[in-house]
């Protein structure tokens, strides 16, 4: 396993085109041992696929003559690109960026498939920095896991509500986009004076480095509830393999129940994945009240999917308000949840 980080996209692009030729030579194409290529990040909101890979949950789903390839991330932006580039075909990432990707190919590349997770982002303040309203956030430095991400639109997007502007738009607030575990290190160090960022790294800020909550993200949303996380799919790998599609929903679906029935379990599980993916432990404590943050589902929670779109366009990430009426493709995640007799999920 391997970690993609954002300023190396462009190698994305050489490993697509690169995966391109294997595929007419027989590689990606070879029906006698198809490959799911699947990414991810190490974090808690992306619950569902560390112990999905880890438990070999995937892997039973999809059965023996399937390979399951996988790569993490730090943030969403890194990993469209590398779907868009043709060396993905399944993703666990943000709405922001599931959206720039469907919009950037004019809804030809991907489709949204099923959600992961909803809730567990904050943003987390240095009480040193003097914050207690959001005029105080002005002449501060803040941080978020990379530009155009889903936490990073949410706080340019606060800030743009408070009548605040960054100071790559003239204004005084300076966010610096940069990795989660990094974000620890320099919050500690006291060169950044807060971060937007999901869980667990939100409680890391806040027990590790004495961070407070400034702003719990399920406060700005209706009954708390907003999609963090939600699985794309290649649509060209989605028409070409309809059954494993659905055969790692199954998976999916697996992981999501095995968190709720086996919490400690899958917080260990988590822990111990991200440790091993970024060199960095949460004591089991922090994870438990990390965890109380968010709620990992396979809802896609449609409705909140708009109105991130239309903050994404009031900041400028979208050049005009994008028609997303394609954009889900939920038929095999309610096929499997029928089969199991669960509630279907509701379209948009």
């Amino acid at each position: 396993m391997k970690i993609l980080r954002a300023p190396f996209w462009h190698l994305a692009l050489l490993i697509g085109l690169l995966g391109s030729i294997l595929a007419a030579c027989g590689g990606q194409g070879d029906s006698s041992q198809p490959t799911v290529r699947l990414g991810y990040f190490p974090n808690l909101t992306h619950a569902a696929a560390v112990v999905g890979v880890a438990q070999g949950l995937f892997t039973k789903a999809l059965g023996p003559n399937v390979k399951l390839q996988t790569t993490t991330f730090n943030a969403g932006p890194a990993l469209i690109e590398a779907l868009l580039a043709r060396s993905l075909d399944i993703g666990y990432v943000g709405p922001n960026p599931a959206i720039n990707g469907y919009t950037q190919s004019k809804g030809a590349a991907l489709r949204i498939i099923a959600g992961a997770s909803s809730g567990g982002a904050l943003f987390v303040v240095r009480p040193a920095a003097n914050i207690q309203s959001a005029k105080d956030l002005a002449n501060k430095k803040l941080a978020s896991p990379q530009l155009g991400g889903t936490q990073d639109v949410a706080l340019r997007y606060y800030l743009q509500q408070n009548g605040l502007k960054t100071a790559d738009k003239g204004g005084n607030v300076q966010i610096v986009p940069t990795d989660n575990a990094n974000i620890v290190t320099l919050f500690k160090q006291g060169k950044i004076d807060g971060a937007w960022v999901p869980e667990p790294w939100a409680t890391k800020l806040i027990s590790e480095a004495g961070g407070k909550v400034f702003v719990d993200e399920r406060s700005l949303w209706p009954n708390g509830k907003f999609t963090t996380t939600v699985i794309v799919v290649r649509k060209e790998f989605q028409d070409q393999h309809p059954d494993l599609v659905k055969k790692f929903l199954q998976g999916h679906v697996d992981s999501v129940q095995y968190i709720h029935d086996h919490q400690t379990e899958a917080l260990n599980t988590v822990n111990s994945e991200i440790k091993r993916i970024t060199g960095s432990s949460t004591p089991q404590s922090e994870l438990q009240q990390a965890a109380a943050n968010v709620d990992i589902t396979y809802d896609p929670v449609t409705s909140t999917l708009i109105q991130s779109a239309d903050r994404a366009y009031a900041l400028g990430f979208l050049k005009s308000k994008p028609d997303l009426a394609g954009i889900y493709s939920l038929q095999a995640l309610n096929d499997v949840l029928s089969s199991r007799g669960l509630a279907k999920v509701s379209g948009p």
